[in-house]
């Protein structure tokens, strides 16, 4: 994080839900904010509490705080200007002369 930037943050922190799934069907952790709050692009979300393990087959919900550090004005604008750079990272291309079978 650039230092300008953490000068402009501000903290909040909020009562949330934590799902976990570890189903057939099922398998991932889904962050539900209790109060309606909205994360925005350049925010930081930490939950707090102890690692939690599920056994398969099961889903189970957990209730903890979350400390949200919200970026300025400055970073949110950066964060929307290079964010499609960053996301091409993730994608990986591949071009072939022949069809795969």
């Amino acid at each position: 994080m650039n230092p300008v930037f953490a000068l402009m943050r501000r903290k909040e922190t909020v009562d949330c839900t934590v799902e976990i799934n570890n189903t057939f069907e099922a398998l991932g952790a889904h962050l539900r904010f209790d109060n309606g709050v909205v994360v925005h692009p350049g925010d930081e979300v930490q939950v707090h509490g102890a690692p939690v393990q599920i056994p398969y087959g099961s889903s189970q919900n957990f209730r903890r705080k979350a400390t949200i550090t919200r970026a300025g004005a400055l970073e949110r604008a950066w964060i929307r200007a290079t964010g499609d750079l960053d996301m091409m990272e993730l994608c990986e291309f591949s071009f072939t002369e022949r069809a795969l079978s």
